[in-house]
Formats: structure tokens, sequence, C-alpha cells
């Protein structure tokens, strides 16, 4: 159904997430070139920002140019098996750019905590390691949650009020029980939505207390 049936109000918004849209390729494209090119770069913190800016650039491109070319027609459908597939990209992604923020958290917590141990503890095997659990996590969690999803009977209700094939969006369409599908989305939601949230807040917060000593032993030195 997208965001609203009125053409001015549609061309409108297709001027907004096509510029929008081009923006985040070009960002995105730029840092990716910047951190390959210069040998400076090829640092941890860079590895896992150029998977980010990856999966933002693949993530951006699982629906938006749908949703862009359905602001220009009268008749917005999708077949099935393209939904399933934007479903599965779009999870796939999702839950792979929080695990690798929850990696990055941790990059920056041995940096900051452990500097003199860094090069030793962020080696290139362990940032393979990380990105590689990222990926592979994301992905069987967005093919576990699109086949449980993709497999519901609708009984003929086949509009979608959204933009793009969500899962909650195609959940309600469903006309059977949908009790499994309601555990994989919480466990996929702790997965990839909680535990990265909370080992983020964790890698900070040891950061934060870190920073604060330091502070703390400063002011300390110079009393004396």
């Amino acid at each position: 159904m997208g965001l609203s049936s009125d053409k001015h109000i549609q061309a409108g918004l297709f001027v907004l997430f096509g510029v929008t849209y081009l923006l985040t390729l070009l960002g995105n494209g730029l840092i990716v070139l910047l951190i390959a090119l210069d040998p400076r770069l090829h640092l941890p913190m860079y590895f896992f920002l150029c998977h980010l800016s990856v999966v933002d650039i693949c993530y951006t491109s699982s629906g938006v140019p749908q949703m862009l070319a359905h602001f220009l027609m009268e008749k917005k459908t999708i077949s099935f098996a393209l939904c399933g597939t934007q479903h599965f990209f779009a999870l796939a992604l999702g839950g792979t750019e929080f695990l690798l923020l929850a990696a990055m958290a941790y990059d920056r917590y041995v940096a900051v905590c452990n500097p003199l141990r860094y090069t030793v503890v962020m080696n290139p095997r362990l940032c393979m390691g990380l990105a590689g659990v990222s990926w592979f996590v994301g992905v069987v969690n967005s093919a576990v949650e699109t086949a449980v999803t993709m497999r519901l009977p609708t009984c003929g209700h086949n509009v979608l009020n959204h933009v793009a094939c969500e899962t909650l969006a195609l959940v309600r369409l469903a006309c059977v029980d949908i009790t499994l599908n309601q555990v994989v989305i919480l466990a996929s939601s702790v997965v990839v939505l909680l535990v990265p949230c909370c080992l983020v807040s964790l890698s900070y917060a040891y950061i934060v207390t870190a920073i604060l000593k330091i502070r703390s032993t400063q002011v300390a030195l110079s009393l004396f």
C-alpha cells in the first residue's frame, strides 16, 4: 500500500527517498574505497567499518529500489518469490549490522581498556572471526525467520499495509495460528537485537569507567 495514495505526495516521496538512497550509496561507497586504497586504514576499527558500510549499501538496496518503483506505479504489486527474497535479505543484513556494531564496540573496549595488548588481542584472525560470525548468525537467523514466515497461508489476504515485505506485516496476513512465529520473532529479537545491545552497552560502560579512572589519577597526581 506504500505511504500514500496521493500522486503529488508520492512524487515528493520519490525525490526524497531517491536522493537519500543515492547519498547512502555514495557515502558508504566512498568509505569502502578509501579504506581499501589507504594502507594506513588497514586497522581493525576500519575493517569493521568497511563491513558495516557494505551492509548498509546492501540493506538499503534490498528494499528502497522496489519502494521507489512503487511510488511511480499505479498498481503496487510484488511477487511472492520477490517478497520472500526481500524479506530474507533485509533481515539478514539488519541482523548482521547489529552484530557488527557489537564487534566494533568490543574493538573500542580493547583499544581503551587494554591499549598495550590491543594489537595482540585484535589480530587479523580474531577480526575475521568476529566479522564471519556476524554474517553467519545474521544469515541463519534470517533463513529461519523467513522460512516460518513465508510458509504461512494467507487465505487470499494479500494486501500489505507497508512499504516492504516486513515480518510483522506478513504475519498479520496469516489466517492460522502464529504462535510459532511469535516464538521465532522473540528469539530472533534476543539474538540480533538484545544481545548486541547489551554487549555494546557493557563495552562502553567499561570504556567510560576506564576514562574516569584515568582522569581521577591525573587529578590526584596534579595535587602532589
